[in-house]
């Protein structure tokens, strides 16, 4: 970490994308705390409630591919704008929701194009070309850190609005507050500039097909994309069904809410950790180790009598391990094709994340409707963490040779 090498121009997109991320991931976060109020209000099942956001993270996921080649092509800030009036506008017309099309829309459609827009897919690019090789991996965890940071600030706030006022009015606090994101974005408007590599170094002036072709052919960058399917079904399972967990267990609301508050706060460390250690040693070893160790803290969840000690516990230790996962996996992109064009390859990535997140939530909520109980998930979660080790296990931490070259 080399901290006086960082020039005041990239300490400000620094600063600026990391507030963004904060309020983003922020806002993100709290959508689980209003599955019950719309379902009380709706009489609906959690199954539609969860299908709506599970299509939110799925359209997330196909739009930040197209969002991140528009991004590479074109520059950042209009993406950036456009994803900043699909979130605020989605989280306006969830407020008050009453017909089941109104909320796919919302919550499903906007919000996820919205996230595409401001989420890791476009930000962690911009913050990685603004410092040398060097200094990436801990600015990337410093990002990851900030989206956990508003996790922890935002949800307890969103609570506290939901008790106070009620749903519809917290929704609409927060979509005012999304609006507040466009100031951010002017910060960041030095990185916006068509085919501009980094700040400090230009990369090698591969074309965009010869990079894209590459990756096809490249089986550790399918590899990486199948692991991080397991990432986002862990994630979204949690954020979108633990409170309705905790709930059943006969805890009160707002030990859910902090419980998705401690897993922010813990992943501010486990991020910044995550990203220091993944540019010392192996990014492939780290993913492992992140990945075997999720399985085994959810195996304490289960098998373990249910408390607050419990629950607090488990909320510290997985927040931890919970957005650790980023630093090194966008390492590993930029390390097999470099950041000319990251922001479009690890948007591929993140498809695959979000295909998990629409499963987690999706079955989440279906399979609890059949049930009665989330513990078959719970289960599978542990499953996929032994999937993801396999997967990480034989990824080549290398460049990826261009196919001209291989051949």
């Amino acid at each position: 970490m080399r901290l006086g090498h960082v020039s005041s121009t990239a300490w400000g997109i620094i600063a600026a994308a990391s507030v963004l991320l904060l309020l983003s991931f922020g806002f993100r976060a709290s959508f689980g705390l209003f599955v019950a109020p719309i379902s009380d209000a709706n009489h609906w099942g959690r199954d539609s409630i969860s299908l709506a956001l599970a299509m939110q993270n799925l359209i997330w996921g196909v739009l930040s591919v197209f969002a991140g080649g528009l991004a590479d092509r074109f520059g950042n800030v209009k993406v950036l704008v456009a994803g900043v009036v699909f979130y605020a506008s989605g989280l306006f017309l969830t407020a008050g929701v009453d017909s089941i099309w109104q909320l796919h829309l919302g919550s499903g459609v906007l919000i996820g194009a919205g996230l595409a827009g401001t989420g890791f897919g476009l930000v962690l690019p911009l913050m990685a070309k603004a410092v040398t090789a060097e200094d990436r991996q801990w600015v990337m965890g410093l990002g990851t850190a900030a989206g956990s940071m508003g996790q922890f600030m935002v949800v307890p706030l969103v609570q506290e609005l939901v008790i106070d006022y009620g749903w519809v009015a917290a929704l609409h606090v927060m979509a005012l507050l999304a609006f507040s994101m466009l100031v951010l974005i002017m910060l960041l408007a030095k990185l916006s500039r068509p085919g501009q590599a980094s700040v400090v170094s230009q990369e090698s002036a591969e074309s965009f097909r010869d990079v894209v072709n590459t990756a096809i052919r490249y089986p550790s960058y399918w590899m990486l994309t199948l692991g991080f399917f397991v990432c986002g079904f862990h994630l979204a399972f949690i954020t979108v069904h633990f409170p309705g967990y905790l709930a059943g267990k006969g805890f009160a609301p707002d030990v859910a809410a902090w419980s998705i508050a401690l897993i922010g706060l813990f992943n501010v460390a486990g991020a910044m950790v995550s990203g220091y250690v993944s540019g010392l040693m192996s990014k492939r070893r780290v993913l492992v180790f992140i990945y075997f160790m999720r399985g085994i803290i959810t195996l304490g969840l289960l098998l373990l009598p249910q408390s607050l000690t419990t629950v607090i516990l488990f909320s510290c230790l997985t927040g931890f391990l919970w957005l650790a996962t980023v630093p090194p996996t966008t390492g590993l992109v930029a390390t097999m094709f470099g950041t000319r064009y990251m922001a479009t390859l690890y948007g591929v990535v993140f498809l695959g994340h979000q295909v998990g997140s629409f499963c987690g939530v999706w079955l989440g909520g279906l399979i609890y409707e059949q049930t009665s109980h989330y513990e078959l998930v719970w289960w599978l979660s542990v499953a996929l963490s032994l999937v993801a080790v396999a997967l990480h296990w034989p990824i080549r931490e290398q460049r990826a040779l261009p196919v001209a070259v291989t051949a």
